[in-house]
């Protein structure tokens, strides 16, 4: 696997968040590393995950779990369907059925900007590049 690879499926948390979307990984100013990425300069609502921190989680994704789709799980997702119309259930089976790797050219596909090819924000829904 080539190193880029590498570093794309690190942005991709164990509830199924694709970090590179997120408004705190694609800001210049107190810029986050990611779920799985340095703790350094995290906030603490990032350090204190409990999704990240469940003493359940023994593997990359929360889908391996004997318990998935838990509670916390189902909290999150939930949430971000009804602001941010994105499901980590969703992203979770397709990482199962599919694999990282089509999970991750899939992302790029949906979440490209069609004015300049840049990032849209998740949380935003507007590029990060170009502000459209």
């Amino acid at each position: 696997m080539q190193m880029e690879s590498m570093n794309k499926n690190l942005l991709i948390s164990p509830c199924g968040m694709n970090c590179g979307i997120c408004m705190a990984y694609l800001r210049e100013k107190n810029k986050c590393s990611g779920c799985r990425g340095s703790e350094k300069d995290k906030t603490v609502s990032r350090l204190e995950c409990k999704i990240k921190k469940c003493d359940k989680l023994n593997s990359k994704f929360c889908f391996y779990c004997e318990e998935f789709p838990c509670k916390k799980i189902k909290h999150i997702d939930k949430r971000y369907r009804i602001k941010y119309n994105m499901s980590m259930i969703e992203n979770l089976m397709n990482i199962k059925n599919s694999g990282i790797r089509k999970f991750l050219k899939n992302e790029k596909i949906r979440w490209a900007c069609p004015k300049c090819g840049g990032t849209i924000c998740v949380h935003k829904g507007i590029c990060f590049k170009c502000g459209k």
